[in-house]
């Protein structure tokens, strides 16, 4: 069985990119009827952030990416929290050791730091590997005796992988193909810390191995690190899984790694949720809060590094299930475009049911004071759905639907209320009293017999009673907006435009 997992940090808010991880993750897994477990790695405890754990879990569980088996629920493999396997990594630690590939490493952070100083004087890079560790202080290089006795002392140490020489590396990545290294560019990673804790390199292999993962998907930041991770798999004698490295995801013009100043500048959020720095106090912007539906931002984040084989956009998530496939994942970094974000998000507001999108409104129109009734609410929601992306923008787009306006907006004014202007509002008053109220009969009335009838500007007059009526010149269809505030709300805000604005063309 498929078997995949997406295994965080929690240090600090979860990223988009690692948010788009997650789903392809979900979607492969899901795709190939297998499992999908979230696993948390927290073995660099120095960068560990309190709450970032809980907010992994709420943000994918927002956007409708679920587990199988998990830090939060449990399952056979557990527990699923790297710091709680703590004390099982060190008998492999040991392994490697007895086996031959690695070794006790004694150097103080003061010697490298200074080997690395002296290589610089060289305009050189130390790099503590195969050409290099036999100059350096550990288990290789000293006397077996000596090794012991600095052990027995309680001399801190930390475990080092120890690449063979001149060894070219392969593996196949579902995305990139074949990749080879050789073992001379690699460095001898740490596997094993001074503070008893298991490097990233160790436990991920190691529990990677014991959860039965069978592909590991995640982005390319990895694949410099994925030499190590094979070699460790011939190590253990294991079977390795399959390796997909994913593009990374750039910024909006193209050039580097999308990050959370990018956001800011451009003004998007890079984060699912809002986040509260508990070290700073600064508050990030998050997708949900800033109103963006789950399933458009899922559908954005499919898009971005793969395709379904054709031109399509709007996918649900059973669609993309159906559809997905490592073969059409990019090996290219893909941008992320900020307008596509916004339409995606419009498209999916648009699919919301009526009854949906009116409760949004009525709490909003209940936190201006007002109480409306719910097939007005219905009325209106579905006559506006269509201008609206986010749910906050609901009520500075409908607000005239439930309270006339106080002013009028001063450049709308000097366009669109000229000369002459309160007289033709006199005569629309005129018209509203005199004719039955529906539209046929207000449309023959008023645009055909009095405005076109004596071959007046109909875009002036219908825009100044647009302003008269909403404040403003923007809006939907004149007569039906009429129709939905009333003859006597329609008359009482023409008549208070007039008295407000008189002859200001004048």
């Amino acid at each position: 069985m498929v078997r995949v997992r997406f295994a965080p940090s929690p240090t600090g808010p979860l990223h988009i990119g690692g948010v788009r991880t997650a789903l392809y993750n979900y979607l492969f897994a899901r795709q190939q009827g297998g499992k999908m477990i979230l696993r948390i790695e927290d073995t660099d405890q120095t960068r560990f952030v309190p709450g970032a754990e809980q907010y992994i879990i709420e943000a994918l569980d927002w956007l409708g990416i679920q587990f199988d088996e998990g830090v939060h629920i449990g399952g056979p493999c557990g527990p699923y929290r790297q710091s709680d396997r703590k004390e099982l990594y060190r008998q492999y630690a040991d392994q490697l050791l007895q086996g031959g590939w690695a070794y006790y490493a004694f150097d103080t952070p003061e010697t490298l730091d200074a080997k690395r100083k002296e290589y610089e004087a060289e305009k050189k890079t130390f790099q503590y590997d195969c050409t290099t560790r036999q100059q350096m202080e550990n288990s290789l290089s000293l006397p077996a005796d000596e090794v012991q006795r600095r052990i027995a002392e309680g001399q801190p140490y930390v475990v080092r992988f120890r690449f063979p020489e001149n060894m070219d590396i392969k593996l196949h990545d579902l995305i990139r193909g074949d990749v080879t290294m050789n073992s001379r560019l690699l460095d001898d990673k740490v596997l094993f810390k001074s503070d008893g804790m298991p490097t990233y390199h160790l436990a991920n292999i190691v529990d990677d191995h014991l959860m039965e993962i069978t592909h590991v998907i995640r982005g390319e930041e990895w694949l410099p690190s994925a030499p190590l991770h094979v070699m460790l798999y011939e190590a253990f004698g294991w079977q390795a899984p399959q390796f997909a490295h994913l593009p990374l995801l750039l910024k909006p013009e193209g050039n580097g790694k999308l990050s959370k100043r990018d956001g800011d500048r451009l003004g998007f959020p890079v984060f699912p949720l809002e986040w509260h720095d508990p070290k700073s106090g600064e508050v990030s912007s998050g997708y949900r809060e800033q109103g963006y539906l789950p399933q458009a931002v899922v559908n954005m984040l499919a898009l971005l590094g793969w395709n379904p084989g054709d031109d399509r956009e709007m996918m649900t998530m059973e669609e993309l299930v159906k559809l997905f496939s490592i073969d059409h994942i990019s090996k290219s970094g893909a941008k992320f475009n900020v307008e596509k974000a916004r339409w995606f998000q419009h498209e999916y507001f648009q699919q919301l049911p009526d009854e949906q999108v009116a409760d949004m409104l009525e709490q909003q129109v209940r936190e201006h004071g007002i109480e409306a009734d719910p097939d007005y609410l219905l009325r209106v929601a579905a006559m506006m759905k269509e201008r609206i992306t986010f749910p906050g923008e609901l009520w500075d787009t409908c607000c005239y639907f439930f309270q006339a306006p106080t002013e009028y907006n001063e450049k709308d004014v000097a366009k669109r209320w000229q000369p002459g202007m309160t007289t033709h509002m006199a005569k629309v008053i005129e018209i509203l009293n005199t004719v039955p109220f529906e539209h046929n009969t207000l449309h023959q009335a008023l645009l055909e017999d009095y405005i076109k009838g004596n071959q007046f500007n109909t875009g002036a007059i219908m825009n100044s009673l647009r302003l008269a009526v909403v404040g403003r010149t923007v809006g939907p269809d004149m007569l039906t907006l009429v129709l939905m505030l009333g003859k006597e709300e329609t008359i009482r805000r023409i008549q208070r435009a007039i008295d407000t604005l008189g002859e200001i063309g004048n």
